[in-house]
């Protein structure tokens, strides 16, 4: 029997702004990682998202990203390592004073958009993040994408470190994601997108956008909060693991 979470990225909204459905999403994750204000996010969404991911007993995630709000946090941003440090952790200290008022604590870390992408080619850019991380709660899980520098930087300072794959996202040949400015970065096709999710879970393999098969280790899976079908295909993901006698990871520490 195979164990794997499911993580969707929510709190997203801001101000009188509202996108995704964060209620309906929560119904069938494990994982939510809750902007922290800096590309999306505000004091006012990230209680109610704590709180709503306490109702339904979803583990609740930082999800830090560049100060970027305009740009949804998806431009790339050229920072020092130092800068990126401050960033995260003061994104990560936002959200844990709210998990502490709101009675519950974090369970976990994932960089948001950009962030993400660069920390999955750029060491010393990780390595800011994951020190961060350890100087703030070593116990912490560190979310990366699967056989990313960050990944092997988390997994380097002593991280239980989450390797994380996108059923709805199409990849490169070196296991990196392809650019959402490609035509082809997005899988829409539902049944296509459950069927990889699936198979990489089952087989640890995922074509790529040239049709080889790369090697892929899915620790927990990504569906997208903001996109307009979110609630049906996490629903039908969520249905078509529980066919497949996969079952929702409920602690980090069972391994």
């Amino acid at each position: 029997m195979f164990v794997v979470d499911l993580n969707s990225d929510l709190g997203e909204s801001y101000g009188a702004y509202t996108l995704g459905n964060d209620k309906e999403v929560l119904k069938y994750i494990s994982s939510a990682n809750i902007a922290c204000g800096y590309h999306a996010g505000d004091h006012n969404v990230m209680f109610e998202t704590v709180r709503l991911a306490q109702k339904y007993g979803v583990k609740i995630g930082a999800h830090p990203g560049f100060p970027d709000l305009a740009g949804f946090g998806r431009r790339e941003m050229n920072l020092s390592p130092r800068e990126i440090y401050n960033l995260v952790i003061y994104q990560i200290g936002a959200l844990q004073a709210v998990t502490k008022a709101s009675g519950t604590t974090l369970s976990h870390v994932k960089p948001h958009g950009a962030l993400y992408n660069m920390t999955a080619k750029n060491r010393e850019m990780a390595d800011a993040i994951t020190q961060a991380i350890v100087d703030l709660d070593s116990n912490l899980v560190l979310f990366g994408l699967a056989g990313s520098e960050l990944v092997k930087a988390g997994s380097h300072k002593g991280l239980l470190v989450a390797e994380e794959v996108f059923a709805d996202r199409t990849y490169q040949t070196d296991g990196t994601l392809t650019s959402r400015t490609e035509k082809n970065a997005i899988i829409h096709d539902t049944g296509q997108a459950i069927q990889r999710a699936i198979r990489m879970i089952n087989e640890g393999k995922v074509e790529a956008v040239n049709g080889t098969n790369i090697d892929i280790q899915a620790d927990t899976i990504c569906v997208h909060g903001d996109e307009p079908k979110a609630v049906e295909f996490v629903k039908e993901l969520r249905k078509a693991l529980e066919q497949g006698n996969i079952t929702l990871r409920k602690s980090w520490r069972e391994r």
